[in-house]
């Protein structure tokens, strides 16, 4: 365990918030509530971004940006959707700051009231939906396939680096259409797309399905969703996908004319990731050490350290030789660091770029040169070898590959052994309790229900698992008939 950092079977949470300080991830801000993600915290949510943005472009979407305020009256005009935001808004009262006549700083201006308040973005449905109307007028129009890259603000009081701030990154998509089923089939893509990325790129597996009504997304007349499950039991809603049905087209406005000049309602979607993938990354991975980072995404794939001395200083440059033709070996894709401060321990180095994470470590001194190997650690096992090297780069990019696919495989072997299937309420509360993870139950489809169960536990339906077998049933709760298991958990 690295020094400082309480163990995550002491307190999960305290190791959590330690971890993402210590790694160097991200801090508090003077802003309550809100975080400075630092360098190395941002160059992954960077590399993330990379991805994402390459594979909306490649399925036709393009990049756009819209105001940070919208005015008040626009969240109105869709009721579901003021209502699911209402709490979470922060208000711009007032366009003007003035000295305080008894010279105790600034105040606000009080001849400076707006004449309508605007709301710092919560999300972008209602600014877009406005601006669609004036872009969408025939079906040459659509489909409109929109992405944007952005910060909001809904006002957290309990936050969490990353999990849940005031602020935070995200993009999100949004597009028109001029059939109801296109629009389903974008939001059924884009889930696809997410889902992919999280089990490719951050090596999580996560199951993906629909919310039921209390949890979709204010406005939405389908939400589908991948939910995760962290190292301590509890899971985490990763990404969502919304069809939007005509619902922000018909508060706006919105329409097309279709070939035979007739006029309909567009259909809408919108499906967002947040930097919440970086908590997701962190609690499904790591351990107490510090970081685990999968390949793909980390900043610093390969680092490699020198094992110098005063009395070796002299062989630093054939060490700094053999690591060069490495680094050139692995090609130009690799992200490869050669730390040769002598400022530090090479034994502050090894534990440092534990605590970051870096995949893979390579060390070389003066006998190992002598010898002709090399000793290369792997981060994820914490498994050290001593091979030719002649045959590191080889070795390097192979280790890569499968370091990525064992992290994946380990959280995977975790969800399964973490999935229960419970057919009665004793049993629920008591896996909750004892076990965690995800449970398969029976649900009698009602809302009342679904807050008794949330009530009594603290879990909540987390989706309708997309696969999920036609079975009979009786809802673990209530008794009444069922014909399909949802999956329940405590959640993020």
């Amino acid at each position: 365990m690295s020094k400082g950092i309480t163990p995550r079977s002491e307190d999960y949470s305290k190791w959590y918030n330690e971890l993402v300080v210590r790694a160097d991830l991200a801090e508090h801000s003077a802003v309550r509530g809100c975080m400075v993600i630092k360098p190395y915290g941002f160059a992954i949510w960077e590399k993330m971004k990379e991805v994402l943005d390459a594979r909306f472009k490649a399925t036709g979407h393009q990049n756009a940006a819209f105001p940070l305020f919208i005015p008040k009256s626009f969240l109105s005009k869709e009721a579901d959707h003021v209502e699911g935001f209402a709490k979470e808004c922060a208000v711009v009262t007032h366009y003007r700051l003035k000295n305080a006549e008894d010279g105790s700083g600034v105040v606000v201006d009080p001849d400076a009231k707006l004449e309508e308040e605007l709301i710092v973005r919560p999300t972008s449905e209602t600014i877009i939906w406005n601006t669609f109307k004036t872009w969408i007028r025939s079906h040459r129009d659509l489909p409109l396939l929109i992405n944007q890259w952005a910060n909001v603000v809904r006002w957290e009081m309990r936050t969490r680096l990353f999990l849940r701030t005031a602020e935070f990154f995200w993009q999100e998509g949004h597009t028109a259409h001029a059939t109801k089923e296109e629009a389903v089939a974008e939001a059924e893509l884009m889930l696809k797309e997410y889902a992919d990325f999280m089990e490719n790129y951050l090596a999580i597996p996560v199951i993906k399905g629909y919310k039921t009504a209390s949890e979709r997304f204010a406005g939405a007349d389908e939400t589908y969703t991948t939910e995760g499950l962290m190292q301590d039991g509890k899971a985490l809603q990763m990404g969502t996908s919304h069809f939007l049905g005509q619902n922000f087209a018909k508060a706006f406005d919105v329409k097309y004319q279709n070939a035979n000049n007739e006029e309909n309602y567009v259909w809408a979607t919108s499906w967002g990731v947040s930097t919440r993938m970086m908590g997701a990354l962190i609690m499904a991975h790591s351990d107490d050490k510090g970081l685990v980072l999968p390949p793909r995404l980390a900043p610093i794939q390969v680092v490699a350290v020198p094992i110098v001395n005063k009395k070796t200083i002299d062989r630093l440059d054939d060490i700094r030789a053999v690591f060069d033709k490495i680094q050139s070996g692995l090609g130009g894709d690799v992200r490869f660091k050669l730390d040769d401060d002598d400022s530090k321990r090479s034994g502050f180095k090894f534990a440092e770029y534990e605590l970051r994470g870096v995949p893979v470590r390579l060390a070389l001194g003066p006998r190992d040169l002598d010898n002709g190997t090399i000793e290369i650690a792997r981060r994820d096992t914490l498994e050290k070898m001593v091979i030719p090297i002649d045959e590191a780069a080889d070795k390097i990019t192979a280790l890569l590959a499968e370091i990525q696919q064992s992290i994946y495989d380990k959280a995977l072997a975790h969800r399964e052994a973490h999935t229960t299937k419970v057919d009665d309420f004793d049993t629920f509360k008591q896996v909750l309790d004892e076990k965690g993870g995800f449970i398969l139950a029976h649900w009698d489809g009602t809302a009342e229900t679904e807050e008794a169960i949330k009530k009594a536990t603290k879990a909540t339906i987390r989706c309708i698992p997309i696969d999920a077998i036609e079975e009979a049933g009786s809802c673990v709760f209530s008794g009444k008939p069922s014909n399909k298991r949802v999956l329940f958990a405590r959640a993020y």
